[in-house]
């Protein structure tokens, strides 16, 4: 297992993340296996959020429930979560008392004295950067969260956190996959008349973070859209697969590992979250981290996604 920088720290991070978004109707026994299957593959690094389950910190909940984490086996992992996104709203809350209440809240469901890393999770449009500062200082102090991050924001949101924020910001989790990459896509059609080339969102989020030194983490990365469906094995997008299970049969690995090392192949260093709850495909996704796909092998697979490379 590869291992990259969280941000601008030296800490060392696998570029692959456990996931535990999905892990509400798991048995203790289920989660200890898929917890056990990451560990096993050099994963010790696993993503929470405050909303995942069918109630607030659910997940985080069953998490703690099935490990029962001794204080020297919760040193040995990171643990990272989310908050912001007020899921009965629905409406999303940067606020002071809202993300130290839902820090409170994972703590308490995760039965541990400190988060690791804390992100906020989806953009709040009435952010006032001040308040989330005040909560950051607040629960960097009290030694309950040790270091802090954003999701899904775009460089100039980032850029607006950092007039008041003062610690650095080591994450940003984007949602990438093959198919689903207009963070990278958009720079390699810059100047032609295509969808693909528009600038949205103040654009360059990727090539921002690299110069800021914030981890770049991509979830969803085998959906082929906004939870749109697998694309690996799909037939919509069967010149992608054949490309996929070409690099697989070279490599002698399984298809899954292709699709996470398209990711880790690129130089910003990112961390790919995966998503499932199968021991196997954990395994399997796993074993592209080490993969360095080269240059032609990269481009073919961007190119069998359907972007267009000048």
């Amino acid at each position: 297992m590869r291992t990259v920088l969280l941000g601008p720290t030296d800490t060392l991070v696998p570029n692959v993340v456990a996931g535990m978004m999905r892990i509400t109707d798991k048995t203790d026994d289920e989660i200890r296996a898929l917890v056990s299957a990451a560990r096993e593959a050099g994963i010790d690094f696993f993503d929470h959020a405050d909303i995942y389950g069918d109630e607030p910190h659910q997940c985080e909940r069953r998490f703690a429930e099935a490990l029962r984490l001794s204080p020297a086996e919760r040193a040995e992992i990171t643990i990272q979560t989310k908050a912001g996104i007020v899921k009965d709203g629905p409406y999303f809350d940067f606020s002071y008392e809202h993300l130290v209440r839902a820090v409170e809240g994972s703590l308490r469901a995760l039965r541990t004295d400190y988060i690791d890393i804390l992100l906020l999770h989806r953009p709040d449009a009435l952010v006032e950067p001040e308040e989330v500062a005040r909560a950051f200082d607040d629960l960097e102090v009290a030694g309950k969260v040790r270091n802090f991050g954003v999701s899904n924001h775009t460089p100039r949101q980032i850029d607006l956190l950092r007039t008041a924020v003062r610690q650095p910001l080591v994450a940003n989790q984007l949602q990438l996959s093959i198919p689903h990459s207009p963070i990278v896509a958009q720079g390699l059609a810059a100047n032609m008349d295509i969808d693909q080339s528009v600038t949205r969102d103040a654009g360059g989020i990727l090539d921002y973070c690299r110069v800021h030194g914030i981890t770049v983490q991509a979830w969803s990365p085998f959906q082929a859209g906004f939870f749109t469906g697998v694309f690996l094995g799909a037939p919509e997008y069967a010149e992608l697969n054949a490309v996929i299970d070409d690099l697989a049969a070279t490599y002698d690995v399984p298809p899954i590992a292709i699709a996470t090392a398209w990711i880790t192949r690129h130089p910003a260093g990112m961390q790919v979250v995966l998503g499932t709850t199968t021991p196997e495909r954990v395994t399997g996704a796993a074993l592209g981290s080490d993969i360095r796909l080269t240059r032609p092998e990269w481009y073919a697979l961007t190119r069998a996604a359907g972007h267009r490379i000048p």
